[in-house]
């Protein structure tokens, strides 16, 4: 297990800090919607609605908008979501994994098409670029939630795969612990890190790349255009990617 490897350019995804906040409590209330949905209204009997929760949570969504969208899962609204799960390519050969939540397939599916055609990249077959992720359960601590041997010390004994601290160059607000386990262990390490540490700051199960893809030049912002317009998408729920870029060539493009 790496226990202080720093973390970083893997996932593009709705939490940037320059999302609209009213479009991610609307994600966050579709997601809690729909876990209601497939199984117990109640957090406490359904893991799917209480990881759902605790990244509202997390996101300081306000307590009345996750019982409302408790109670819509409940009684049947989300019945024309659907779950889809999206794979392609975009510049320089960079994998992408996009997980949309739609009512209507068509849409969801034209336009994730045509964001990857405008901007340089090329949809492929599912399967074909997940097979170099890994499915696992990632569970965040902020800094201060201790340092990296007293997080490295409960994650092992809590059952946690992987741990990943980076520092964020001495700002607290940059930095975090990343908490890695497997998919079927995720609920019981995440229950026993609450129990440990306190509640994280986010919880999820995500799409960890194996191995990065260098990138750099004129692909980046190419690349840059493309992430931010799936994730500018309504549908979009997550956008995953096994990009390697630097922190200067990401700061040069203001990511």
């Amino acid at each position: 297990m790496a226990g202080h490897s720093k973390f970083k350019n893997i996932m593009h995804r709705k939490g940037r800090a320059d999302a609209v906040r009213s479009k991610l409590f609307s994600k966050l209330s579709r997601d809690i919607t729909i876990a209601a949905k497939m199984g117990m209204p109640d957090p406490n009997m359904n893991s799917r609605l209480r990881l759902a929760v605790a990244m509202a949570k997390a996101e300081s969504m306000p307590k009345d908008n996750i019982e409302r969208a408790i109670k819509k899962g409940a009684a049947g609204e989300a019945d024309t979501m659907e779950e889809i799960r999206y794979e392609g390519r975009g510049p320089g050969g960079v994998g992408i994994i996009v997980e949309v939540l739609t009512d209507n397939r068509n849409r969801s599916a034209g336009n994730v098409r045509s964001f990857f055609t405008k901007y340089g990249g090329q949809l492929a077959d599912t399967g074909s670029v997940s097979f170099m992720f890994d499915r696992v359960g990632e569970i965040k601590y902020p800094l201060k939630a201790g340092d990296a041997d007293k997080i490295f010390e409960a994650a092992i004994e809590a059952g946690a795969s992987d741990v990943e601290t980076d520092p964020g160059d001495g700002d607290e607000d940059l930095g975090g612990h990343t908490i890695y386990t497997s998919f079927e262990d995720f609920n019981e390490v995440a229950e026993a890190l609450a129990k440990a540490l306190g509640d994280p700051q986010s919880t999820g199960i995500i799409w960890k790349p194996q191995a990065l893809t260098a990138l750099t030049g004129d692909p980046v912002k190419t690349l840059m255009k493309l992430l931010d317009a799936l994730n500018d998408d309504e549908d979009v729920q997550n956008v995953y990617t096994n990009m390697d870029v630097s922190d200067e060539e990401l700061e040069a493009l203001g990511a």
